[in-house]
């Protein structure tokens, strides 16, 4: 009798419906994971169906998560719609991916932006594009790291920056940039170009850089200062390399080697380089796009000893998808140790490309964490 008792419960345990058994296979396949997750990394690999609903979804969908044992795996939505299913009114898996969908309507309104005078008030843009202009302002931003009142202010600078190398007046200018009158544009001259409007439309002829090339911990390093500040720092193995990269900068600027009172300015810089925990107290002229300028203010807010990954940075900034973008501000940085991108990691903690050479971003974070 007990061994009949045995042999009962042993195959009540190992006995499972056909229900059971989808979804253990379900739960089994590793693509239920991007399903649970709602992974939008996953979109343009696969597609589930639903049996109750009749429909098959994006991983990413926001619908209300299915039971495992009604779903079912396509590679592809002519695979899903060969077997009975139809496209979810949610996701649209029909459609491209949500990301691209949006990147292509916030690319409609850079275009309208771009072509267009006088420039389109955020409502008229939200209009013309086909969506509401909060939705609009919220794509916008991480798509671009910019609000569409800044890509404005920044197609404004672009088309006045145009206006003046190709040589037109700075008055002409100001109207073609689409400023609304001159005092407007002077309000911020100085960021926007970095030097007057007369200098630029010269090609900074009659700007003087004081510049001087020395030996730090770490090589060959160059220091540069304009009339608003330290504009260049570049460490490299070759100081002729970095002279020339200053010419190609300040191609038309009057470039004047560095007297005694600026020699300390270098010292200060060469010190800083060898002890980067200390603090830089020193004018920075800072010039680059809005977008940029939001990046290096993001990385000097990073304290010594402590990095931050690509991603951190564009979350920081608002503009969480633009980890790209952050990465090539970070690349365009001008001022090494000043601006410290070479605080910034990957987001497994590696390190990543550093313009002036991996090894002297090792030894800047090694110095900064005390070893």
């Amino acid at each position: 009798m007990a061994a009949t008792v045995k042999a009962i419960t042993a195959t009540s345990v190992t006995s499972t419906t056909p229900r059971e058994r989808r979804a253990q296979r379900t739960l089994a396949d590793p693509r239920w994971n991007a399903v649970t997750a709602r992974d939008a990394s996953a979109d343009e690999s696969f597609f589930y169906s639903v049996a109750t609903t009749g429909v098959y979804c994006r991983p990413s969908c926001g619908a209300r998560r299915p039971r495992p044992e009604h779903v079912a795996f396509h590679a592809t939505r002519r695979e899903a719609e060969a077997a009975g299913f139809r496209p979810c009114r949610r996701c649209r898996p029909e459609q491209p991916p949500r990301d691209r969908r949006d990147a292509a309507l916030v690319a409609a309104a850079c275009r309208i932006i771009e072509r267009e005078e006088p420039l389109p008030s955020l409502d008229e843009l939200a209009q013309r594009v086909g969506v509401g202009a909060q939705r609009l302002h919220r794509l916008f931003r991480r798509v671009t790291g910019l609000t569409p009142k800044a890509y404005v202010a920044a197609h404004r600078e672009r088309r006045m920056r145009g206006a003046l190398e190709s040589g037109s007046s700075v008055t002409a200018a100001i109207l073609e940039a689409g400023y609304g009158s001159s005092s407007r544009f002077y309000e911020r001259a100085d960021d926007v170009l970095g030097m007057t409007a007369g200098a630029y439309r010269a090609h900074g002829a009659g700007e003087a850089i004081r510049f001087a090339v020395g030996e730090c911990s770490l090589g060959a390093i160059l220091v540069a200062q304009s009339g608003r500040g330290v504009c260049a720092i570049s460490i490299g193995d070759d100081p002729q390399s970095l002279v020339e990269d200053l010419q190609r900068r300040f191609d038309r600027a009057e470039l004047v080697g560095g007297d005694a009172e600026f020699e300390r300015i270098v010292a200060q810089v060469v010190g800083f380089v060898d002890e980067p925990r200390a603090s830089l107290d020193l004018p920075l002229d800072i010039r680059g796009t809005a977008f940029q300028q939001r990046v290096w203010q993001a990385l000097r807010e990073i304290p010594p000893g402590s990095t931050a990954s690509y991603a951190d940075i564009a979350r920081r900034i608002g503009a969480p998808r633009a980890v790209r973008a952050v990465a090539g501000a970070c690349a365009a940085n001008p001022l090494a140790v000043a601006i410290p991108c070479h605080r910034v990691v990957r987001t497994d903690g590696g390190l990543s490309g550093y313009r002036w050479g991996i090894e002297r971003k090792r030894a800047l974070l090694g110095r900064e964490a005390g070893r």
